[in-house]
């Protein structure tokens, strides 16, 4: 999947968990798609770093620790943003970054 096809299917799935999860709100299209851009920018700049320091934890979780990085990636993005794109809490951050993960590994071409 291209980098303009994730952009999209995030921005999309970042508008059908809103209006699904009530601690989860997006004010607009434009928001999620603005969500959507800074979050590939950070999992660019930001997360390779987190995953480098995180790897011993990460090892002894078997992995499991990386959907804590993707939440933490999403609240920072929250951040980013502002008000118009944002999560009551820690576990919505994190439900939002499972079913995000869930949908674009499904979409992805496997070779």
């Amino acid at each position: 999947m291209g980098f303009w096809q994730k952009i999209g299917v995030n921005t999309l799935v970042f508008l059908a968990l809103a209006f699904f999860l009530p601690g989860f709100t997006v004010a607009s299209g434009w928001t999620a798609m603005a969500a959507s851009l800074v979050l590939a920018l950070v999992n660019i700049f930001v997360k390779p770093i987190l995953h480098i320091f995180s790897f011993p934890i990460t090892l002894m979780t078997l992995g499991l620790f990386s959907f804590i990085i993707n939440a933490l990636m999403l609240s920072l993005t929250a951040t980013l943003v502002g008000p118009g794109f944002h999560f009551n809490s820690f576990g919505t951050a994190l439900l939002v970054s499972l079913i995000l993960s869930l949908v674009q590994s499904s979409l992805e071409n496997k070779k």
